[in-house]
């Protein structure tokens, strides 16, 4: 099964810098890790750990429908 991982900065300060969120959006799942390479390797993990639990319940689960990313710019200035 392919599913879309969308990687985001984390800017919180309670994170070392370098670290990144993975979200699934298709699964709603989100982990992290330091660098886009460990975010992606800790999102791959709990992808299978996740897959792996919904079998073990009998859970279907389907596969992702097509996706179509985009980035918008937001007026950060209140108005």
């Amino acid at each position: 099964m392919t599913y879309t991982i969308v990687y985001e900065k984390i800017k919180d300060a309670s994170f070392p810098p370098g670290y990144f969120y993975a979200h699934i959006p298709s699964l709603d799942l989100t982990t992290h890790g330091l660098g886009i390479e460990g975010a992606e390797s800790a999102a791959k993990d709990l992808v299978e750990l996740w897959l792996e639990e919904k079998k073990g319940d009998s859970v279907v689960v389907t596969e992702e429908a097509e996706t179509i990313n985009s980035n918008k710019e937001g007026n950060t200035n209140g108005k």
